[in-house]
């Protein structure tokens, strides 16, 4: 629960920097009140130039007519637009923002959208949740994480989406290298000859896999809806090179926000 919190933590303070209110109106009734100033000689501080014909008392207009927006040439309205110190400083503001959410996105967290049911009831059709990308670079994964993954070769080679291997997959892990696995009596998952508990599947598998043993540098992932999910215990294991982070928050829709369900590890 402490990731979770620290993830809605910068969720919240991301969405507080990048939706600060707006100075736009502000600026919009200054210039108003610029424009409508008056003085004993007429307008004072006028935004728009005077008529260049005109000025005088001949023929070609009257004299000292105010020109309107659309005598000025477009470039000119956006150098004098893109001059206004107010205006820099909300780029300067806007433009930190993105930043922030830029680096966030691609270095720290990232959101995702589950799409099927492979993952019920952890996860339903529609849920969104955060991905954090960090933890990686220094805990190794373990049994129970839930992980977001670039699909491997073998997941290629059984379904023919060659064109989609960058769709990222959502599963959890079952075991780590050099784990013994075997699915056995009625689909129970047993990890080194122990009987493992799991109470966020759905149902308990209808089928027999294993024993076999993960290599190094993979992990072996099923999905928590074991009879309706495309994942391990057909297309093989999964390489830790190819997982993108773990999933630590659910936050949307909001009457499913909070911390991803696991068990304790049975060894």
């Amino acid at each position: 629960m402490r990731s979770s919190a620290w993830i809605g933590l910068v969720l919240f303070s991301s969405a507080a920097v990048a939706f600060q209110p707006s100075r736009w109106a502000h600026k919009a009734g200054k210039a108003d009140l610029d424009r409508s100033a008056r003085g004993p000689g007429g307008f004072h501080g006028a935004r728009w130039p005077l008529r260049a014909e005109g000025q005088g008392d001949g023929e070609g207009g009257d004299a000292g007519a105010l020109g309107t927006p659309e005598d000025e040439p477009f470039l000119s309205k956006v150098k004098r637009f893109l001059a206004d110190p107010e205006i820099q400083e909300d780029f300067k503001s806007y433009g930190s923002s993105l930043a922030i959410a830029l680096l966030i996105r691609f270095f720290l967290v990232e959101p995702r959208f589950i799409p099927s049911l492979s993952m019920y009831p952890t996860f339903d059709i529609g849920d969104q949740l955060a991905v954090e990308k960090v933890s990686k670079l220094y805990r190794p994964y373990s049994r129970n994480d839930v992980v977001v993954f670039y699909p491997p070769p073998s997941f290629i080679e059984i379904t023919g989406e060659g064109g989609k291997k960058k769709e990222a997959l959502i599963k959890r892990v079952v075991a780590t290298a050099g784990d013994t696995v075997e699915v056995k009596n009625g689909g129970i998952l047993y990890v080194n000859g122990v009987p493992q508990e799991e109470s966020f599947t759905y149902e308990h598998a209808f089928y027999e896999f294993g024993p076999v043993t993960v290599p190094a540098k993979c992990v072996l992932v099923l999905g928590d809806n074991r009879n309706h999910s495309l994942d391990g215990h057909i297309w093989g294991f999964l390489p830790v090179e190819n997982v993108i982070g773990r999933a630590v928050f659910k936050y949307w829709p909001v009457w499913r926000a909070g911390g991803i369900e696991t068990a304790p590890v049975d060894l």
